[in-house]
């Protein structure tokens, strides 16, 4: 008996650490990781660093006016997480920002971004999430003072195929995009909403937090504003380092950490991809 047991439970763990080593696990944890930074925000944080073991159990607390939301738990939780979630809702909250109940959620999440994913990078995505341990902890419910609307970002309209990622410069939009490089580094426009037909990363977004008041940077190919006079290196120190060209620090919320653990094919990709946004000064 004591054997079939044992055996049991070493099948079980067997099992458990194969769907950890899963590609798609390994690819949504790569996303997620790196150019999405989840745990930017659904990660509490002490000051300064990420409390331990309580990764992706809810974080940040975005009290913008008409809404007043926090990063919720997304670990596995079913009672404070996304456990009772089925793989359905997850991929509709992603692609669409609506909750299980219907509700268009704060775009502080930047789910107007996401329905470019890959049918395959969704799943992944799902995949990781599912294999995450499971953190008990209670998020602040939402406040909506109004219904809010969805503004997809232009060319993220509908998934890519993965044949679209071979090509150098869609695959860096297509992670600049994921990435939602252009949520920060556009300015609104008199309606509230991102200027991106005429100020698509200009910059100049001002970010109060614990490293002061940050403003966002002019990314733009602009070469007296912009990184038009600047060298690819010196783009991707300052993105995984947060270091600029003449070696100050950059200041947050800019998610330096995470990108540092992307690949040079990525970053690459990506630089590509930035040296294509129009000039704006």
């Amino acid at each position: 008996m004591f054997r079939c047991i044992l055996a049991l439970a070493i099948t079980a763990a067997a099992t458990v650490q194969a769907a950890a080593q899963s590609p798609a696990v390994e690819r949504g944890s790569y996303l997620v990781n790196t150019i999405m930074t989840c745990g930017n925000c659904h990660s509490p944080k002490g000051p300064p660093n990420l409390v331990a073991g309580k990764d992706f159990s809810g974080g940040l607390r975005f009290d913008e006016p008409p809404f007043d939301v926090t990063a919720s738990n997304i670990t596995p939780d079913k009672e404070t997480g996304i456990g009772s979630w089925t793989d359905e809702q997850i991929k509709t909250m992603l692609r669409t920002g609506k909750n299980p109940r219907g509700i268009q959620e704060a775009e502080v999440m930047p789910t107007a971004f996401y329905p470019i994913l890959t049918n395959g990078d969704l799943d992944a995505i799902v995949a990781y999430l599912r294999s995450l341990p499971a953190v008990k902890n209670k998020s602040p419910d939402p406040v909506y003072k109004i219904a809010l609307p969805h503004n997809v970002f232009p060319g993220a309209e509908k998934p890519f195929a993965p044949a679209d990622l071979d090509d150098k410069l869609k695959k860096g939009f297509y992670l600049a995009t994921i990435g939602h490089c252009m949520e920060c580094h556009t300015p609104f426009g008199a309606n509230g909403v991102p200027s991106y037909a005429n100020s698509l990363g200009k910059g100049g977004r001002e970010f109060p937090g614990p490293w002061g008041v940050s403003k966002s940077r002019n990314i733009t190919s602009s070469k007296t504003e912009g990184l038009g006079n600047w060298t690819d290196a010196e783009i991707k120190t300052a993105i995984t380092e947060g270091k600029s060209r003449d070696g100050s620090a950059l200041k947050g919320p800019m998610g330096y950490q995470y990108y540092a653990k992307m690949t040079d094919a990525d970053l690459d990709a990506v630089i590509a991809y930035m040296r294509t946004i129009p000039a704006k000064d």
